[in-house]
């Protein structure tokens, strides 16, 4: 764990346009300025300014939200885009952007005065709640960085390292070692550590580089090979190989010549419609064995590259790895068979991964509940304060409804996002099995801020019972925690801004607003009528109705332009 390397950080705007639109990949794109985006396309059109002005009153922008919120066709997801565009077209604005929350934030308290409040900020219902993630992301960026990413990263390493450590079923993607019961390869076979000494064909006269060492299993098929061969090589070079996935071939040295690796060829069992894949077992690899690395470009007469099996259509219906198809048919026919023996020999296999990983995880959860310096950052002091404010104001004396509030804003708004989703953070892929890992994981996070008691007998989840004796020492430190935020001397409102302000001027030139104002251009023409009925609700002054009034004819008039 100490060769970790360089942290594969990713910048700020990548990072938070992640957070921002994490299922909209054309949007997350767009809203992100190109380094050498030419100066003059930066500066907004006329069309843009007017409506950026608008979006700085803070009655229209209110309005605004509250009109599309209570229209029955504006949809979660639409909340959701709505709250992260106006995220890109006020990020220079942060102070106002605060402002705005605040008053969103108030109005949806006293809209949720009589309901239940330990309710408030659960779910994402309110284009507000979209907007608090949005802001905590922002402001809590140097933080992650500085305290909790490295502990993120060992943790993430540590999990995939002892991951591969075990056979993985290539087909299911079911694992050995895993903490999450539904991705446990219960069935594992017999399997040898093999250390293999890789070479990497260089030029066409077949040079070949200095070997680098490579650790597999016996179970490994070659395409799993190969994945532990880049990620070593990465990890070794601190860079990818110069060879794409796609394009690598392998041969193995047998009796002084060289034989090629596939995943399936003439010699590969088939049991009636199903093939088996090709392990380094079915080859006799031995340990210590010289495997050669070719591109399947630079070397096309030697090598016929076949395309990987996992493209066919029907890859888990015609291959199988390490689960036969009919073991695991026959466990689905009996499912009570057994049921609570087999929970003891799966939750034996994943306590040894739990308790592999533990230190890794402690270190992580303090890192987000410790207190650097012994103070917790700028935005979770004033943003704890201002919910203290709000329980006093509204009279509210029950300490677990102020618990629960912070609970729901920080670390189940934002936390189990970054515990759940490494990639939001680094240049990384996320595999299914390691998803399974770090929902167990957040789900241990998220048990450590509940107040309730959790009741485990024999029938409770997997999950619950791996961390069982945790939570409770867990629970004394976040109760301490949050002591600790409410004892530390307030942030002044003028400190606050001077931080808002710092950040914003840090990232003033990350995003494309034109792009975001032209997206919330879209929602405004949809619901024009909506939009201006409820500032003449709420008294609007006719200047503002008249502004809105300008800023659809020009971009209407923008749209009727043939050369635009």
């Amino acid at each position: 764990m100490e060769n970790v390397g360089t942290i594969p950080f990713l910048d700020y705007k990548h990072f938070a346009s992640r957070i921002f639109f994490p299922e909209n990949d054309l949007l997350m794109k767009a809203c992100i300025k190109d380094i050498g985006q030419d100066a003059r396309q930066n500066q907004l059109d006329k069309c843009c300014q007017g409506l950026s002005k608008l979006l700085q009153d803070q009655l229209f922008l209110t309005s605004m939200v509250h009109a599309l919120e209570e229209q029955r066709s504006f949809t979660i997801k639409d909340k959701c885009a709505l709250a992260s565009l106006l995220t890109v077209a006020l990020h220079n604005k942060l102070s106002y952007l605060t402002d705005v929350m605040e008053a969103l934030l108030k109005d949806l308290m006293q809209q949720n005065r009589g309901a239940q409040p330990k309710l408030l900020l659960r779910r994402t219902e309110f284009i507000v709640e979209k907007l608090l993630t949005n802001w905590m992301a922002i402001c809590l960026y140097g933080f992650l960085r500085e305290s909790v990413g490295q502990q993120l990263f060992l943790m993430v390493s540590a999990l995939t390292q002892q991951i591969a450590k075990g056979p993985v079923d290539c087909v299911t993607e079911k694992a050995l070692y895993t903490l999450s019961e539904d991705w446990l390869l219960w069935q594992a076979q017999d399997f040898s550590s093999l250390k293999l000494k890789v070479l990497f064909a260089v030029g066409n006269d077949g040079e070949v580089s200095e070997p680098l060492e490579v650790k597999a299993l016996s179970c490994d098929t070659v395409e799993q090979v190969k994945e532990k061969i880049l990620s070593t090589f990465k990890a070794k070079f601190g860079f990818s190989y110069s060879t794409t996935f796609r394009d690598l071939c392998l041969e193995y040295e047998k009796n002084g010549s060289f034989v090629p690796l596939q995943e399936v060829d003439a010699s590969s069992e088939v049991i009636g419609d199903v093939t088996m894949l090709n392990t380094l077992k079915h080859y006799k690899v031995p340990d210590g064995a010289t495997v050669k690395v070719l591109s399947g470009k630079t070397h096309p007469l030697i090598l016929h590259p076949q395309k990987s099996v996992r493209d066919d259509e029907n890859f888990s219906g015609k291959y199988f790895h390490l689960i036969d198809p009919d073991v695991d048919e026959d466990k689905r026919k009996n499912p009570e068979r057994k049921k609570l023996k087999l929970k003891e020999v799966h939750l034996t296999k994943l306590l040894s991964t739990k308790v592999a990983l533990h230190s890794f995880v402690e270190n992580l959860f303090r890192s987000i509940w410790g207190m650097p310096y012994t103070k917790a950052p700028h935005a979770i002091k004033y943003f704890f304060d201002f919910l203290d404010r709000q329980a006093d104001a509204m009279r509210i004396t029950e300490p677990d409804v102020l618990h629960i509030w912070k609970t729901n804003s920080l670390p189940l708004r934002f936390w189990v996002n970054i515990i759940k989703n490494p990639q939001f953070m680094f240049d990384m892929e996320k595999t299914p099995n390691l998803d399974g890992c770090l929902s167990v994981i957040a789900q241990a996070f998220m048990d450590s801020f509940s107040l309730s008691e959790t009741q485990l007998g024999k029938y409770a989840p997997t999950n619950k019972l791996l961390y069982a004796r945790d939570i409770p020492i867990f629970k004394q430190e976040v109760k301490a925690y949050y002591k600790q935020v409410r004892e530390q001397p307030a942030v002044t409102a003028s400190e606050f801004k001077d931080f808002l302000q710092q950040e914003s001027k840090k990232h003033e030139n990350e995003f494309d607003d034109s792009v975001a104002l032209r997206e919330l251009y879209k929602f405004i023409r949809q619901y024009f009528t909506e939009i201006k009925e409820k500032l003449d609700k709420n008294g609007a002054p006719s200047e503002l109705v008249e502004q809105l009034h300008h800023v659809r004819n020009s971009f209407d008039g923008l749209q009727s332009c043939s050369w635009n």
